[in-house]
């Protein structure tokens, strides 16, 4: 089965959130059970395309008010476990950046570069996978537009990653669509604008989420897709996100200080947290709690400057802070190093490797998520064995079961400075009970959350759409 995931993000080459991990976990656990799955994605001027080596297997011309030239890339030296395909448009997407306010021209011009190199394939593709709306054009592009007719029958999925983000432009732009009929313009439009995620949904043989409870939400909070999602409800599923448990193993992980396994977690940990606290000046011997992550109000990251400041003024705890965003945030966060130093720091930016550490260091993650599809932050630690305290939300719902329920984290109803506050209080009790809280370490780091299950149940997806 030849796959094809068509994404504006892939890990190594791309990232910004979650979507990014997926789109380079997935496929490689896809290929493993036997399909051909590749990936389509931008080539940014980034560190990884600067340091790698391409060659040029495809080049054309298409037509965006203007014309532009672009080059299909694909990598010399390839150990990703997987094809990636990289769409190189000098004048739109060879940038430093992922996003940006012009993203209207830059994807559709991906979008249609991409389905302009598809389509003249010999051996074409048999699924067709799109991610968020950046590719959300695509399955009606397929199916509507003329030049691409020879894919009409291909199957689509499209997989929403986050529905709060659709990709909306005026009717003005139109005209930058290749020629369809026009009798078919409404599967473009949602609420007078179009709208490229309602239209993926519209047109897509397949829509999933990426967790089952995301899939339920959704139907009530979709950010004004509610109704058309629920009439769709027919071809919609959730289908919960995995982690690549090859690249988050603590025993293997070479960002680490010092690798351990289940059974040399105690030690492992403790070196790691050894390191980070010294390394920015905390306590190794109180509780450790980190926050990784973007600071939006979607994170709950509003929330976070008093509820540091709630559990910080009893010095019985450190606080790491790891992420960007909100400038307005950024410096309420900045602003606690100050007031409590010795027990809070905070890391403005992202340091991949760093992450990787404090998942390793910390003894609990916080995530206090308004929204939250999935989820990832909170399968890696449990993976290395930190308790993720959880908004019961989304895919955190799905994934953590509070310790008091026979479960192994901590949840909290609500998005509030009070529920934070109090989880953290919680956590603390639960740290100083010495030995429960080092056999709920045992219990899970065992969990598996790999792509094994996930991976297979979306290629069961897809031969149910093959005909």
């Amino acid at each position: 089965m030849t796959i094809y995931h068509i994404s504006a993000e892939c890990y190594p080459v791309a990232k910004v959130g979650g979507l990014g991990d997926v789109v380079g976990a997935l496929p490689k656990y896809q290929n493993e059970m036997g399909a051909a799955s590749s990936v389509i994605m931008p080539f940014y001027n980034n560190k990884f395309t600067n340091s790698n080596k391409f060659k040029k297997v495809f080049g054309g011309r298409f037509n965006l008010g203007v014309p532009f030239d672009f080059d299909i890339l694909t990598l010399i030296d390839n150990a990703l476990g997987y094809d990636v395909y990289l769409v190189d448009i000098p004048g739109l997407l060879y940038t430093d950046y992922v996003y940006s306010s012009n993203d209207t021209e830059r994807f559709l011009g991906f979008q249609i570069a991409a389905l302009d190199w598809l389509v003249q394939l010999d051996h074409k593709p048999e699924v067709v996978h799109c991610h968020d709306h950046h590719t959300g054009l695509i399955p009606f592009m397929m199916s509507q537009c003329y030049a691409y007719a020879q894919l009409k029958n291909t199957p689509s999925v499209f997989t929403i990653h986050n529905a709060q983000y659709q990709g909306w432009f005026g009717h003005d732009k139109i005209h930058l669509i290749p020629p369809f009929d026009f009798s078919k313009v409404g599967l473009l439009d949602w609420q007078n604008l179009i709208n490229p995620m309602a239209c993926a949904i519209k047109c897509a043989w397949k829509v999933t989420t990426v967790s089952p409870n995301y899939m339920e939400e959704l139907n009530y909070g979709a950010n004004g897709l509610e109704d058309l999602l629920r009439y769709e409800s027919g071809k919609c599923v959730g289908i919960l996100n995995g982690i690549d448990a090859e690249l988050w193993n603590p025993a293997t992980d070479d960002s680490l200080i010092k690798n351990y396994s289940i059974k040399t977690v105690a030690t492992g940990k403790k070196a790691n947290k050894a390191w980070l606290c010294k390394e920015f000046n905390l306590n190794p011997k109180l509780p450790l709690f980190a926050f990784i992550g973007r600071l939006v109000g979607e994170k709950g990251a509003d929330l976070l400057p008093d509820i540091f400041h709630n559990a910080l003024v009893h010095k019985n705890v450190s606080i790491f802070m790891l992420g960007s965003g909100d400038v307005a945030m950024e410096y309420q966060l900045e602003k606690l190093k100050y007031q409590f130093e010795g027990y809070y720091h905070a890391y403005i930016g992202y340091n991949e490797r760093l992450a990787h550490i404090v998942y390793a260091a910390a003894d609990f993650l916080l995530m206090p998520s308004r929204v939250e599809p999935c989820g990832l932050n909170q399968m890696y630690a449990l993976r290395y064995g930190t308790v993720p305290i959880v908004n019961k939300i989304g895919g955190l719902k799905d994934t953590v079961q509070d310790f008091e329920n026979n479960g192994f984290g901590i949840l909290h109803d609500g998005a509030t400075v009070h529920e934070g506050s109090f989880a953290i209080h919680r956590a603390i009790n639960f740290y100083n009970d010495t030995e429960q809280f080092k056999a709920n370490r045992n219990v899970m780091m065992k969990i598996d959350h790999s792509w094994n299950s996930s991976a297979q149940a979306y290629i069961n997806l897809y031969n149910s759409l093959i005909l």
